[in-house]
């Protein structure tokens, strides 16, 4: 690959450490050091104000607007697309001294320091600022969002004078005024301002969609004395003003207590009473009770979820910093809501959720966070009726998931995305599977699963067709995850997981037939699923194209890509990246270049059917002829590479794909985190260096050892239990850290895993 690590924070195995401030950097600082607890989420931008390059922002949890793109004339096109809306700065501060405005822009500071603790949460900022009087201060800016209360989020300012005694004027408070980066504009219309002594409070209205944000606040100043305060209501925002003395070598404190709750849609009373018991509980609370609630919620985390890494400090912190951001994304807190592609971390990707949620996301939450598993896939199923609107809109039967959706509407304007990828729909299916496999909830399967399987099915059979012949089955004019190869025929992953889907669905019909008669039988009838459909597709599951090689074993990842003029990726200059900011759009689909895994994935995902000769033929076909200009990339590769025994390899695209923010790699980083890539990356150590497999009868690891490593390990929640899986350059151990008794597949053989360690030796060809 051509792209590089850009190194510019610290290495700590706990921390992201910002040492001095570059002004280059910002922007991606800023999606770096976000904070989230599902609920809500805050870039790491300066709550001061700052005038050098920078993207504010402050997001809710499915809080969007909407967007008309105009009618192009065409049925399927969207017309409409959603946004992740930016929202109320409930951090919003200005500081005064002398006349002079704290501006890191502008103004003269020293021993700059950023550090987010990953066991806390806490984000910490302190510097020193000497104003053009000659004053000097230092201070000192905390900010946390509670894990355990997910409305309510802190803030405090420490100021300390060295060299003086002075009055410092402070302005804090709710600001709904914040434009939007991609619309250029607010869209915030804002009620309910008040200012009552300490306590704020704004109510904010999204201007399209009408959905609701209040923001409260208590705002606290300590050691220091009030000479005046004063408060400040306009249209969209709401402060107060402090003037605090600052006495030589004596710290003053500013608190600011933050109460945040979202109402989507409906009636609003309720609400209102809600809103108003919020701003009430701000009183009971402190800064130091929600940071000691963030340090258990957070050990909890690490009991159950940590990696480690022995000798290789930078990807000890890149996986945690995978991990930490996960779980601020997402664990279950609620349900009818998705991830989207940045998380709560910037406007790229407008919030959307794409189909990497079920193939790279449920993973990661299947093994550490089954209720957060279980909230995702009922995502899909409270927007099943958005689902079978579009496949009406794309003149198909039963239900097409959208390619990127923030309320279950499609909100991709491309149509060559939003009308030709089906994997968003066979992702649903795959992620049904895997959850019913694994925690064998068939009560989920019977009330919720049967019905969006049977849908799915429904616009698979009436999106695809029959040859001439009626020999072989496939899917027309469609483009598969690789997005450089547009109105291809027959592409094998899109094939390949409509077969899959086919198949499952009729196993499943077939299996709660003979268990659940009765239920089964009213689901027929509530579906009208009839024998005669299912038997069509029993037809098109068995007569399924799969373009293949049968010589090399090689996989055509759609009919014609064999031919396809060559192009070698590794000569494409750095500076040319994202190639789609400095390519045409139309030289991007005219060669073999691929954007990210096709074929690859499928043999990932169901890696199981393939033996190793197979894998290994498609492995060296593909790996040459991929870009990564998907985040998603590398770590399949990684993964696959190790399976392998290309141990190097593997370990060059691990670093890629753990420290794909930390180090800039894609250089957008600046626009928001890659989070369904940090699930990713997390697959690319339990998958790729531990050897998992998920898609056999039984849990199987074939773990391997990087010899840059003095050891490794990793825990993965199983069956009711946490199991461990330690590993160094000689042995492997075992072990439930809840005691129970479990079966693995280890390198091939049944080996029973409980409380008490087991150890065996690392075989020779797994040794990195």
């Amino acid at each position: 690959m051509a792209k590089f690590a850009d190194k510019y924070f610290l290495a700590d195995a706990w921390k992201i450490i910002e040492d001095g401030f570059d002004p280059e950097y910002g922007e991606v600082a800023e999606s770096v050091f976000s904070q989230a607890n599902e609920y809500m989420g805050v870039r790491g931008y300066f709550e001061e104000g700052y005038t050098g390059a920078h993207m504010q922002g402050s997001y809710f949890n499915g809080i969007y607007e909407e967007k008309k793109q105009g009618s192009q004339g065409y049925k399927g096109v969207v017309d409409t697309t959603e946004f992740m809306v930016n929202s109320v700065d409930f951090l919003y501060t200005k500081i005064d001294l002398d006349g002079e405005a704290l501006d890191i822009g502008s103004c003269n500071i020293s021993s700059f320091k950023r550090i987010l603790d990953m066991r806390s949460g806490l984000l910490t900022r302190s510097f020193l600022w000497e104003t053009k009087s000659g004053k000097k201060v230092e201070l000192v800016f905390e900010r946390l969002l509670s894990m355990k209360k997910n409305k309510i989020a802190v803030q405090r300012i420490t100021l300390k004078a060295l060299d003086f005694d002075s009055d410092v004027t402070i302005v804090s408070g709710l600001d709904f005024g914040t434009v939007h980066q991609s619309a250029k504009e607010t869209l915030w219309k804002c009620s309910g301002q008040e200012c009552e002594g300490s306590h704020l409070a704004i109510m904010g209205e999204t201007m399209r969609t009408g959905q609701h944000v209040y923001s409260s606040c208590l705002i606290d100043a300590q050691n220091g004395r009030e000479s005046a305060f004063s408060s400040i209501i306009e249209e969209k925002r709401v402060a107060r003003e402090l003037v605090i003395r600052l006495n030589r070598n004596k710290a003053v404190i500013v608190t600011k207590k933050i109460y945040n709750a979202v109402h989507k849609h409906g009636n609003t009373n309720d609400f209102l009473a809600r809103c108003e018991s919020g701003k009430k509980e701000l009183e009971g609370i402190s800064f130091e009770e929600v940071l000691q609630d963030n340090i258990r919620w957070w050990e909890n985390v690490w009991k159950k979820a940590d990696i480690t890494i022995e000798g290789d400090e930078w990807n000890q912190q890149g996986i945690r910093f995978c991990i930490f951001q996960m779980f601020q994304t997402y664990h279950g807190a609620g349900n009818g809501t998705n991830i989207g592609a940045k998380g709560l971390t910037g406007e790229a990707y407008n919030g959307n959720a794409f189909w990497d949620t079920e193939t790279y996301c449920l993973p990661f939450f299947l093994f550490n966070d089954v209720q957060a598993a279980k909230n995702l896939l009922m995502f899909r199923y409270l927007t099943l009726k958005e689902a079978k609107e579009r496949a009406a809109d794309l003149d198909c039967k039963g239900a097409f998931y959208p390619v990127a959706t923030i309320s279950g509407r499609e909100c991709c304007n491309l149509w060559q995305h939003a009308s030709l990828q089906l994997q968003a729909s066979t992702a649903v299916a795959y992620g049904i599977w895997f959850y019913e496999k694994l925690t064998q909830d068939i009560e989920f399967l019977m009330e919720y699963g049967m019905e969006m399987l049977i849908e799915i099915c429904r616009m698979l059979a009436d999106r695809g067709d029959f040859t001439e012949d009626r020999q072989k089955f496939g899917y027309y004019g469609v483009m598969g995850p690789d997005e450089f190869q547009m109105m291809v025929n027959n592409n094998c992953y899109t094939n390949y997981m409509a077969k899959f889907t086919f198949s499952y669905t009729l196993s499943v019909c077939q299996r709660l037939k003979e268990e659940r008669p009765k239920e089964m039988e009213a689901l027929c009838l509530k579906m009208r699923l009839t024998g005669e459909e299912c038997q069509a597709w029993q037809a098109m599951e068995e007569n399924m194209f799969l373009p293949i090689d049968e010589k090399t074993g090689i996989y055509e990842q759609h009919e014609g890509y064999f031919k396809l003029p060559h192009v070698e990726v590794d000569r494409i200059p750095v500076e040319e990246f994202p190639l789609y900011n400095h390519w045409s759009y139309d030289r991007i689909y005219r060669n073999d270049m691929i954007k990210q895994p096709d074929v690859l994935m499928f043999m990932l995902l169901f890696n199981s059917a393939f033996g190793e000769e197979t894998l290994r033929a498609n492995y060296e076909f593909y790996e040459p002829r991929c870009i990564h200009e998907s985040s998603l990339s590398p770590s399949v590769h990684s993964i696959l590479a190790s399976q392998l025994k290309k141990h190097e390899e593997a370990y060059r695209f691990f670093q890629f794909a753990t420290r794909m923010d930390l180090d800039n790699y894609n250089r957008n980083s600046s626009e928001g985190l890659h989070t369904t890539s940090i699930a990713a990356a997390w697959m690319n150590i339990v998958y790729g260096f531990g050897g998992l497999r998920s898609d056999g009868e039984n849990i199987s690891l074939c773990p391997t050892m990087p010899k840059q490593w003095r050891g490794y390990s990793f825990r993965i929640g199983y069956k009711e239990d946490v199991l461990l899986v330690e590993v160094d350059e000689e042995k492997i151990c075992l072990s439930t850290l809840g005691g129970k008794a479990i079966d693995i597949d280890l390198y091939g053989k049944l080996v029973v895993v409980g409380g008490e360690r087991k150890e065996i030796p690392v075989p020779a060809e797994w040794r990195g």
